[in-house]
């Protein structure tokens, strides 16, 4: 199915408007069809809540698959609100605690983005997914380490909803709702994790995986209501080839276009990196994660009750923990969003230039 560039961009606020200002119409008109039309739609149930202008925290195991630092970069360039930078599955081993994080600092610094906080999170030791160290320039130092201090901070500078957007583990937001009870209420979950058919039936998917305790914490408190609702985009739904990123698409050409210079030359750098290392090719899990925090209307959600097993693999059940989760995907208008974002020079979105 093919779409019009129209769709590229339209997210939940721009759809929301339209079905006021048709209802509007249809008030001056009773009667007519569109007066039918417009009464038959002020009838129907809410839309989601209204997140545009919330604070942003992006938790990421960025310097790993590129796709993190992708949906880094893309957040950074439409999300003036973007505050805080959280990383998980922190390096540890010969390459010293911390990498993730400098990483990202050194990104968003290229970007332009200094008043973007990045705090190095949760570690379990040695990371086998990290590859961007050579990319990181020697003069960015470590950063900060007090994840929930950070988090309490952003909570008590502003009032209302925080967007939580997850890209790795979930052990920085099980241990922010463990210490921060008072934060479940607060934030507005988007995880990117989970499978109920992941590709290998043995075990849980990657992001669940890496720390299968923190997923059954978050699933217990959404279950106990501290955390009233949680977003899951699962790789049923990313892990597909309609949005990898190899040496032969179009995003990573036009990445190219740029010369190697600044942020665009770093991404591009980046994914050389994980394509001489680790694959040929990046799918963009986090990239549509993001799109879906931004309520965009790119992935598909519906609710359902999903239960975790002991090694933290999901499948549906009617004695589940009610979430979320997403059922499908727009890819084309998706990759068209992302390589807009990405490449455009004089980007109309370019938040912090």
């Amino acid at each position: 199915m093919s779409y019009s560039d129209d769709d590229d961009d339209r997210g939940i606020d721009e759809l929301r408007a339209e079905r006021e200002a048709l209802i509007a119409l249809g008030d001056r008109l009773p009667g007519s069809a569109i007066g039918d039309l417009a009464a038959e739609l002020g009838q129907g149930a809410s839309w989601p809540r209204n997140l545009r202008g919330t604070p942003m925290i992006v938790d990421t195991d960025i310097g790993g698959d590129p796709d993190d630092a992708i949906a880094l970069a893309a957040a950074a360039r439409t999300v003036p609100e973007l505050a805080l930078v959280l990383t998980n599955d922190e390096t540890g081993g010969a390459a010293g605690y911390g990498q993730r994080a400098r990483f990202a600092r050194f990104l968003l610094s290229l970007m332009g983005c200094r008043d973007v906080r990045v705090v190095a999170g949760h570690s379990v030791g040695d990371s086998r997914y990290f590859c961007a160290g050579p990319l990181i320039h020697e003069a960015v130092p470590a950063q900060p380490t007090d994840v929930v201090g950070a988090v309490r901070e952003l909570l008590e500078t502003f009032e209302g909803p925080v967007r939580w957007v997850g890209m790795g583990a979930f052990s920085n937001l099980a241990r922010v709702l463990e210490e921060i009870p008072e934060a479940g209420e607060r934030l507005q979950v988007t995880q990117m994790g989970g499978a109920i058919n992941y590709r290998d039936p043995s075990r849980a998917e990657h992001n669940v995986r890496m720390d299968v305790d923190a997923a059954h914490r978050v699933f217990a408190a959404v279950e106990s209501g501290r955390l009233p609702e949680l977003r899951l985009v699962t790789s049923d739904v990313t892990f597909r080839p309609e949005m990898e990123v190899t040496r032969e698409s179009g995003l990573y050409r036009m990445l190219g276009e740029t010369g190697g210079r600044g942020w665009q030359g770093l991404l591009r750098a980046h994914l050389n990196q994980w394509f001489s290392s680790f694959h040929p090719g990046s799918m963009q899990h986090d990239a549509l994660t993001l799109t879906a925090a931004l309520r965009k209307t790119f992935v598909n959600m519906n609710l359902a009750r999903v239960r975790l097993d002991e090694l933290g693999r999901m499948s549906l059940s009617d004695s589940g923990t009610e979430v979320w989760m997403s059922a499908s995907a727009k890819y084309e208008p998706f990759n068209r969003w992302l390589e807009k974002t990405l490449t455009t020079v004089d980007h109309s979105t370019d938040v912090r230039r």
